[in-house]
């Protein structure tokens, strides 16, 4: 039976539910309400981002074809195989006596209904019981049809998934090993003789004999296998190949290899390592078609062939002209599993994708994604966009495993296809119930990567996920978790989606202490969307953990900052394990130093920052600097009185500014720079004004005020008017807008933080802010900012318009009347 993990009740923390107490901090009054409705689209919007994550390919399989469901067939010949290939081998080399292969079924799961709320929670938790029970947690062995057609579709075979294409056509049966190939099976009687006559002759048999022993000996029924695999006479015949393997022909060296792969001799017997030896000396003496077929042998017998496969390539390299459709086809498989990418030889094979690319299978196209993607192979941006093309045309027609594989590419490549993604949400909502639970990861993972907001997709994972939870790896978990945090999207069922993840992440605690990427991954998704399950976050932010992080050959400081930071501001009742002050400050100091370098310097930042200390009075009244480090991204902080006055603070940066203090006056822009810093002149504006004109030059520029309605005042006397800026004398200049009688009398001060956003804050083509963004602001007006927005389509485009433009946009920004007014 299960043990039920539950989580302490922090007080101020809500959301009790089973094996994990999930928290929802609420920043401000209506938060907790989400948009869930699609967003405008603005004039220009791209995608730029870094991953947000390593993808490592774990067995993507078990998709059901929809339009061909007789190719995905599984054979029990397959499981058999399976099952005889794990068994125990001996220390010397020779095979163990295991007698007859079995199948071994799948063990049953139980239903992923929550459980129902327990008030008695556990006391702070002891990590090395709770990963004992995580791992003690055994599915019920009941079972409904419902859920054994659920077990089904979850099934899949790693090997023999991605070889689908190559029932596609005839030439793959030259160049790839086929287990359905209709053999004559060999009489025990049979086999029996041969053995023996192996055991009677005296003298060795010659390679042609010899070839024919394993030729016959492999047609055994497949019950058989075991049984021949130890017996010493077998282990005889073995031996006097490899002392006779110089002796053998190229062909029937690759026929007793193929005997080999029937037989489902373990990859790592030591006989192997002559055979390979020997087909690497031959590989320049052998056309590509035998290289193929080799190669594919050395896949299905799972054993990893660097060497022979650096040949191949290189042969492949100078001779890509010559490859076949087909050829290209197995060649980019080979690479693929053998998770190997010559650059040199990838940019050729490019420009044959592009050559057949109208003539290849939608499982061949799968197929070549799938290669690229495994072999971490770099493709052009041209390529994967006609790649693109072409699944957009035909996405209906292809298998999902097929159109998962493209999605994985698209994801690496970081490629936002627009036609395509907006297919894929007519087309893969109604399969998500058909497809295994990995596919569905990655379709949800290709979203959030690409940062695409498809409520439709979102919806239909969200709603297939709790029943199929059960099958979830850690990785899965923390995948569809990060995904949907990533997008701030929250679904009907979001108290059932969220708890049965919670619950399986609970079961898979165990597995973190090999990936603690993963744990960080999930329970940074649930932070962004306001849950907190406590009970994961002590033991993730515990030394033990920590620990775990620094041995992980990702760097997970900064996921392990952001958490702990979200945890302090967000749950001030939280009373569990938080990271050393000393952690912190290092993380700290990477971080700010990354800003130094990255951000701080970006045009769009520089130039806010130089027209903001020009409208306030100078540097001493805004910094550019990180408020919250650990959001990983800029704010422009500015301090104004409840009567709209700026208030120097930031006198650090203002003592080393001074040298940019102003030092005479020119006409238009450093006018205007003079009006607004209030810098002392013995001219008056109309003075000034005059010895413009006696100079020939304007004293108005064309300026635009896009959201004061045409009227902007500035301080000094300066105001835009229309497109025109106009400055008046003191006695002329026109009213403010007048602060109501309740801001007069609150001289308290508003703090504000400017956020200069990009494209890469929000989803594709989209003004819907990203997760990460999201808990920033939220965070942010926590700690008692007023949250000002410089939205990427608005600024931007200013970036390229007049001094006196941008100024007025961005005094309409800060002395919006209802910042102050709500502030107060």
């Amino acid at each position: 039976m299960a043990t039920v993990l539950i989580c302490r009740r922090f007080p101020g923390l809500s959301r009790v539910t089973a094996f994990s107490t999930t928290t929802r901090c609420k920043a401000e009054s209506g938060s907790s309400k989400r948009k869930q409705k699609k967003e405008e689209t603005p004039e220009a919007a791209n995608t730029g981002t870094e991953p947000a994550a390593t993808i490592q390919l774990l067995n993507p399989l078990g998709y059901k074809v929809l339009y061909n469901p007789s190719a995905y067939a599984k054979s029990r010949a397959a499981s058999q195989q399976h099952a005889a290939r794990n068994r125990g081998q001996a220390l010397d080399g020779t095979f163990s006596s295991t007698g007859t292969a079995q199948v071994q079924s799948t063990f049953s799961t139980t239903s992923s209904q929550a459980l129902p709320t327990i008030k008695n929670a556990l006391p702070n938790p002891k990590f090395k019981p709770l990963l004992e029970q995580a791992v003690s947690a055994q599915p019920s062995a009941a079972q409904t049809k419902e859920e054994a057609e659920m077990e089904k579709t979850e099934m899949h075979d790693s090997k023999e998934d991605p070889r689908m294409f190559q029932k596609g056509r005839p030439e793959y049966q030259s160049l790839s090993y086929n287990k359905f190939e209709l053999t004559e099976a060999l009489p025990l009687e049979a086999a029996d003789l041969i053995l023996h006559s192996i055991t009677v002759c005296k003298d060795k048999q010659s390679p042609e004999t010899i070839t024919d022993y394993f030729r016959k000996l492999s047609c055994l029924p497949v019950e058989q296998h075991a049984a021949l695999r130890s017996d010493p006479r077998f282990h005889r015949l073995c031996s006097y190949a490899v002392e006779s393997i110089q002796l053998f022909s190229t062909s029937e060296l690759i026929d007793i290899l193929k005997a080999f792969v029937r037989l489902v001799v373990p990859p790592t017997h030591p006989m192997l390592n002559a055979y390979e030896n020997e087909f690497c000396r031959r590989v320049w003496d052998m056309n590509l078609e035998q290289l193929l077929l080799v190669a594919d042998y050395w896949r299905c017998l799972e054993r990893s062939v660097p060497s022979f496969l650096s040949i191949l390539f290189s042969y492949a390299n100078m001779h890509w002209k010559d490859l076949t459709l087909p050829q290209l086809v197995q060649l980019l498989y080979i690479i693929g599993e053998g998770r190997k990418s010559p650059t040199d030889l990838m940019q050729k094979l490019e420009s044959l994708i592009l050559k057949y690319l109208d003539s290849f299978t939608l499982e061949e196209v799968g197929t070549i994604c799938l290669g690229l993607f495994k072999s971490i192979s770099g493709i052009s941006d041209h390529v994967m966009r006609k790649i693109g093309d072409r699944v957009t045309l035909q996405m209906e027609d292809m298998s999902s495993y097929a159109l998962v594989n493209v999605l994985k590419m698209l994801r690496y490549t970081r490629i936002g296809h627009l036609p395509l993604l907006k297919q894929l949400g007519k087309v893969i909502p109604p399969r998500i119930p058909m497809i295994n639970i990995q596919g569905i990861m990655h379709v949800a993972l290709t979203c959030s990567s690409l940062h695409y907001y498809d409520e439709d997709i979102l919806a239909a994972v969200a709603m297939s996920l709790p029943s199929k939870v059960t099958y979830c790896r850690s990785k899965d978990a923390a995948k569809f978790l990060w995904s949907f945090g990533c997008l701030d999207y929250e679904p009907p069922n979001e108290e059932q989606f969220y708890s049965s993840l919670i619950e399986q992440m609970h079961r898979k605690l165990h597995e973190f202490e090999k990936f603690p990427e993963h744990l960080l991954t999930g329970l940074l998704g649930l932070a962004f969307v306001q849950r907190f399950p406590d009970e994961l976050i002590d033991y993730a932010l515990s030394n033990e953990f920590v620990q775990k992080t620094r041995e992980s050959k990702y760097e997970l400081r900064k996921d392990l900052f952001t958490l702990g930071k979200s945890v302090e501001i967000e749950c001030p009742g939280y009373k569990g394990s938080r990271l050393s002050p000393q952690l912190c400050k290092e993380i700290t100091e990477m971080v700010l130093n990354f800003a130094e370098e990255e951000i701080y310097v970006r045009p769009e930042i520089v130039e806010a920052v130089s027209l903001l200390e020009n409208m306030l009075g100078g540097p001493e009244c805004v910094k550019s600097h990180m408020l919250l480090p650990h959001t990983r991204s800029s704010d422009l902080e500015v301090h104004l009185a409840m009567d709209g006055r700026p208030i120097p603070f930031n006198l650090k940066d203002a003592t080393a500014d001074k040298k940019l203090k102003d030092i005479g006056v020119n006409l238009t822009d450093d006018l205007l720079t003079q009006l607004i810093k209030g810098s002392s002149n013995s001219q008056s504006p109309m003075e000034v004004e005059n010895e413009a004109k006696a100079h020939g030059q304007e004293t108005v520029e064309e300026a635009q005020a896009p959201c004061t309605g045409g009227h902007a005042v500035f301080s000094d006397g300066a105001s835009v008017i229309g497109d025109r800026l106009k400055v008046w004398p003191k006695s002329q200049r026109p009213l403010e807008t007048p602060l109501s009688p309740v801001l007069a009398q609150q001289p308290r001060e508003v703090k504000l933080a400017i956020q200069v956003s990009n494209r890469n804050h929000y989803c594709y083509c989209s003004k819907r802010l990203l997760g990460l963004h999201s808990l920033k602001r939220r965070q942010l007006r926590q700690l008692g900012y007023v949250v000002v927005e410089l939205p990427f389509w608005e600024w931007f485009p200013l970036l390229k318009r007049t001094r006196l433009e941008k100024l007025s946009y961005l005094h309409y920004k800060v002395f919006n009347p209802a910042l102050l007014s709500g502030a107060g």
